[in-house]
């Protein structure tokens, strides 16, 4: 059928109907008056230049940008290949979710579009087959029949009035020449047809329609007149501006600017005129009334056929929501952002926080290992071992430790390597240590007390701390990628340096390592001169023992050997003592005591008592042990030389024949019974006589008991320490000695006795002194 035309319209080849001039800006106002005849002749020029094409961009980035959201659907279509390239939201409702590109025809299959007849538009004389063919359309009613049931299509066709009829009107964007050839196509509702409506009043209402019911505003702007002024604007401009349009034809639109609008985008607006190419911004511009809104704005060069430009067309829209949802957006996510940031940032705080305490805990538990650890042992090799399994591998892959003495003269040396590589590093050791440089990180440590951090070694700081070849490279064999060294400082004393040494590359020591490395030196250093206070009161105390503990004599007929054991773990000495005289007339005197006491001041006490046994019994009248027991007794507590104690004194006198009996008397100041070893290793208690402690009562009168020791036979004399047990009473003390004396060999001499008397109790909490005389 042929296009649907209203009378007196003007052919569609040769001048652009109103709805046309509508679309792209033209005035639509039906008006005789001279000066609206005159803006509709110009609204005319600018819809021919229209027709005859624009850039492609303008298409692209312009329209199709700013016609998205727009009520009335709208296509562009690609008059090259005949296909639709674009819809919007309006057009994707008509047709459905149709997959771009489509051809026209398909495309208007899809939408339901027939003429007013119901024949499908699907031919050339169609007015989309038109607009893909470049043609403009100034206007043709077509009839949409939705997609509908079966049921739905059949009250159609027994209704055809329930369809709805658009109107269909397009024309080409792009100019001659151009690379691609785009076509613009909008479809606006009207009326149901039917007799009783005036087509010149459909069209009429067609016109307000277009003008009026979309929200986008249109403008056409001269740039061959002086400062491109507006010569038309469309009545949705007048209604987003609040300037009417006797106010804004003639003046450069530019009086929609004010003090808050972006310079920059008006910068920008300005140069894409001046270069005559499409542009699209976002501007804040201002109502008559001065209240600001976004204005989204499309302008598109238009050129006649020659390629002169002839005006600008501009599209208008007030995105103020938008841009208000979109700030409210950004603000939101913005907020969302830094609560996530504050989340993020709060928990990298909380787990750096649990690392430094992990860190903290792991740190307080090697000091507290390495403190009980170190001062468990007075033994300064053993403390050596120990601080170096605390150092590899948990601290460093090898540990070197210096010693000096008092001169800073180095004196010994140690080290530990995680590989197990210790006789290389002895080398190391006795060669480094002979030549320590001015440079090197440990000599460094020794002179200023202070540590070193070498976090990085590099070539040229191995030849620097080991001058000589060979020690550098016994270093690289080892392994060196970061060191620390620290001093060994310890009551305002250096003892020397520990140096840690790192052999993988990706590990390297920090500022943290060096403080956990002077902590553990720090507790390293005051247990080791523990040790060294400790070794010099025990070379005090041998020497003081050596003083008060004599050497047995050499007695005819006598075999004697001693052994003394100290409780202190300050020095080894006690109060417990033991002695073996010969005295004047040929006899043997012995004698064991033990002093309240174990320490220095129990020991020096004991040497005063076994002066004064000594002297007592030297020149006693009557030579009775008891009666040198009172004496001494006494002579304690008039010269107040000791506290209390206890102590056996017995005389032994030769036997009268060769082979015979030796007689023993023997005194008892409350100390432990002594025990007489038979030839045949059985074990006899001395048990009958007993007295009071020294230091009690002077005036104590102590007897004396006489018994026969048969030639070969050993006497056993003991302090208390050995036959001392917690939870166990005396009697079961003495009776486990006499067992390990018995259970000893038959042929054991007095020197095996003392050892299998002491054995090995590791729960000994008192001094311990035996002695053991053969008479032969």
């Amino acid at each position: 059928m042929p296009s649907q035309r209203h009378p007196g319209e003007t052919p569609v080849a040769t001048v652009p109907s109103e709805a046309t001039a509508a679309l792209a800006g033209g005035q639509v106002t039906v008006d005789h008056e001279p000066a609206t005849v005159q803006r509709q002749a110009n609204i005319v020029g600018a819809a021919e230049a229209v027709v005859s094409g624009t850039d492609e961009r303008g298409a692209r980035a312009a329209l199709p940008g700013v016609l998205s959201d727009v009520p009335v659907a709208v296509l562009v279509i690609d008059q090259a290949a005949g296909t639709v390239t674009y819809a919007n939201t309006a057009a994707i409702e008509l047709a459905g979710n149709v997959r771009l590109p489509v051809p026209v025809d398909t495309w208007g299959a899809a939408a339901g579009l027939t003429d007013l007849n119901n024949a499908p538009l699907a031919r050339t004389s169609s007015p989309l087959s038109l607009v893909a063919q470049g043609r403009p359309v100034a206007g043709e009613a077509v009839r949409l029949q939705p997609r509908r049931s079966s049921d739905e299509l059949r009250a159609a066709d027994a209704d055809p009035g329930s369809d709805q009829v658009l109107w269909v009107t397009g024309f080409p964007l792009s100019q001659d020449g151009g690379p691609e050839r785009l076509s613009l196509v909008v479809f606006l509702e009207l009326d149901k047809p039917g007799a009783e409506v005036d087509p010149e009043a459909q069209l009429q209402a067609l016109r307000e329609r277009a003008v009026v019911a979309t929200d986008i505003a249109f403008t056409i702007t001269d740039p061959r007149q002086e400062d491109d002024p507006l010569v038309w604007v469309n009545p949705s401009f007048t209604r987003i501006t609040g300037y009417p349009y006797e106010e804004s034809v003639g003046r450069n639109c530019r009086f929609l600017q004010g003090p808050a609008t972006e310079q920059k985008a008006v910068a920008d607006l300005r140069q894409a005129l001046q270069d005559r190419r499409p542009v699209t911004t976002t501007l804040l511009n201002y109502r008559k009334d001065g209240t600001a809104f976004w204005n989204q704005l499309s302008v598109t060069p238009v050129f006649d056929g020659a390629g002169e430009l002839v005006s600008f067309v501009g599209v208008q829209t007030d995105v103020t929501e938008r841009v208000r949802v979109e700030e409210d957006r950004k603000a939101a996510f913005a907020a969302e952002q830094a609560a996530r940031r504050d989340a993020e940032e709060a928990h990298a705080a909380a787990d750096a926080a649990r690392v430094e305490a992990e860190r903290a805990q792991s740190r307080l538990a090697l000091m507290a290992e390495a403190t009980s650890t170190l001062s468990a042992t007075l033994d300064m090799s053993d403390l050596f071992d120990r601080l170096a399994s605390l150092c590899v591998p948990l601290l460093a892959d090898w540990v070197f430790l210096t010693l000096v003495d008092e001169n800073g003269v180095v004196h010994d040396t140690a080290h530990r390597h995680k590989d197990g590589r210790e006789e290389e590093l002895a080398e190391l050791a006795v060669l480094h240590a002979a030549n320590l440089p001015e440079g090197s990180p440990t000599r460094r440590s020794l002179t200023t007390s202070e540590p070193v951090l070498m976090a990085e070694l590099t070539p040229e700081d191995i030849d620097r701390v080991f001058p000589l070849p060979a020690t550098a490279e016994l270093f690289r064999s080892l392994g060196g990628a970061s060191a620390i060294t620290v001093p060994l400082v310890a009551r305002r004393r250096t003892l020397g340096a520990m140096a840690l040494v790192m052999t993988d590359e990706r590990r390297r020591f920090t500022t943290d390592d060096v403080d956990l490395a002077r902590d553990l030196s720090r507790r390293a250093a005051m247990a080791m001169d523990n040790v060294r206070l400790y070794q010099q009161e025990h070379t005090v105390a041998e020497t003081l023992q050596r003083s008060l503990l004599p050497d047995l004599p050499e007695i005819p007929g006598i075999t004697a050997a001693a052994h003394y054991l100290s409780a202190s773990t300050a020095a080894e000495v006690g109060g417990d003592f033991y002695d073996l005289l010969h005295l004047p007339d040929g006899a043997v005197g012995l004698a064991i005591g033990d002093v309240v006491g174990h320490d220095v001041a129990a020991a020096a006490a004991m040497g005063h008592l076994r002066g004064l046994l000594r002297a007592c019994a030297w020149d006693a009248p009557d030579n009775d042990p008891g009666e040198v027991l009172g004496r001494v007794d006494r002579l304690v507590q008039g010269l107040h030389v000791a506290p209390m104690a206890t102590m056996v004194y017995g005389r032994a006198e030769r036997p009268a024949a060769e082979g015979g009996p030796w007689r023993l008397t023997l005194g008892n100041a409350g100390h432990p019974p002594l025990l007489l070893r038979g030839v045949d290793g059985s074990v006899q208690l001395l048990d009958g006589v007993t007295g009071l402690l020294i230091g009690v009562d002077a005036l104590h009168r102590r007897a004396s008991v006489t018994v026969e020791l048969p030639a070969g036979s050993t006497l056993v004399a003991y302090t208390d320490g050995l036959i001392e047990r917690p939870g166990e009473d005396l009697d079961s003390g003495i009776a486990s000695l006499a067992a390990r004396l018995e259970s000893a060999p038959v042929d054991a001499t007095p020197a095996d006795l003392c050892v299998h008397a002491v054995g090995s109790d590791p729960d000994r909490r008192d001094d311990v002194a035996v002695i053991a005389l053969r008479f032969g």
